[in-house]
């Protein structure tokens, strides 16, 4: 569960400089949606073979009609709840003819602040009711609202309960509480300790601060070419090296990966190293890919028989 986007992305070609201002006319040539944020995640967790039900807010609009199309296209049981909008990134893309399209613009729409009462409310039954029967709860907070204090709530009594929760936010962190495994990247964990995070021993005292402050069982960083950093209860951090030798292409969305493979890892019942070690592959897989994207089970399986 958590912020649902629609990463829509608008195509055209540049034609002239405009009368009206100092800015490049584009010629619309086509547009699409793509899953983003959450559903990124949630479409992560499908690829890698899960079965999956998403639990988010949507709007009713076109963008928002497309994604739960997409959702339920993958493949996955969608329950999410109505509001006005629905969080949406719009990119324009463009270039001359036989040149290669870049990102000229990049709009953002969706609700500001948290939700009303009575959605936070309707989203916590939502959690509760989707989560009864869940081997693992992956929440994925872009920061869009929807993981309110009544959210957190459920999280915290499945975790309590027994139920791997695994959480990835990007600008909250320090409200999770209580949960399962928490993947900050190496910004994020310096944001929630104030600690520095340069070398692997600040980093392995940073882990070990945001665990106790956190209260979670295990804590993986990420550290992009530095691979990753695990810690969990009284034992040292762990620290994995990237995987392979290939420059990436792409680092859009590999958290999504990184987070769908951790949580399918403990939710199938692997130890946390073992669930780090696979998502650390699985992180260097998606970022030879363009754009956001996702890794499928049988690439995962290849790539480990390698």
């Amino acid at each position: 569960m958590g912020d649902l986007v629609a990463d829509h992305y608008v195509y055209g070609r540049t034609e002239r400089v405009s009368r009206e201002a100092p800015v490049l006319v584009v010629r619309h040539e086509a547009e699409e949606v793509k899953l983003g944020g959450g559903a990124n995640a949630a479409a992560n967790a499908r690829s890698l073979g899960a079965s999956v039900t998403v639990v988010g807010a949507v709007g009713r609009d076109l963008v928002g009609t497309e994604l739960r199309r997409l959702l339920r296209r993958a493949g996955m049981r969608v329950r999410c709840i109505d509001v006005p909008q629905t969080e949406t990134k719009t990119r324009v893309l463009a270039g001359a003819v036989s040149t290669t399209r870049q990102q000229m613009l990049r709009i953002d729409r969706g609700a500001e602040g948290s939700f009303g009462a009575v959605v936070r409310q309707r989203l916590a039954r939502a959690v509760r009711a989707a989560a009864r029967d869940a081997d693992v709860i992956m929440v994925s907070d872009y920061g869009a609202g929807v993981v309110g204090a009544e959210v957190l709530a459920v999280l915290q009594a499945f975790a309590a309960a027994g139920t791997p929760v695994c959480v990835d936010s990007r600008y909250a962190l320090g409200s999770f509480t209580g949960l399962t495994l928490c993947k900050p990247n190496e910004p994020e964990l310096a944001a929630l300790t104030g600690l520095p995070v340069r070398t692997d021993a600040e980093v392995a005292r940073a882990s070990r601060a945001a665990l106790e402050t956190l209260g979670c069982r295990v804590l993986v960083v990420t550290r992009g070419k530095r691979g990753m950093a695990l810690t969990l209860g009284r034992e040292p951090t762990r620290f994995i090296p990237v995987h392979g030798a290939e420059e990436a292409v792409d680092v859009t969305g590999a958290g999504d990966t990184v987070l769908a493979a951790l949580a399918l890892g403990l939710g199938a019942g692997a130890a946390p190293l073992d669930a780090a070690q696979i998502a650390n592959v699985a992180g260097a897989l998606v970022v030879q890919k363009a754009g956001t994207a996702t890794v499928s089970a049988a690439e995962l399986l290849a790539e480990l028989a390698r």
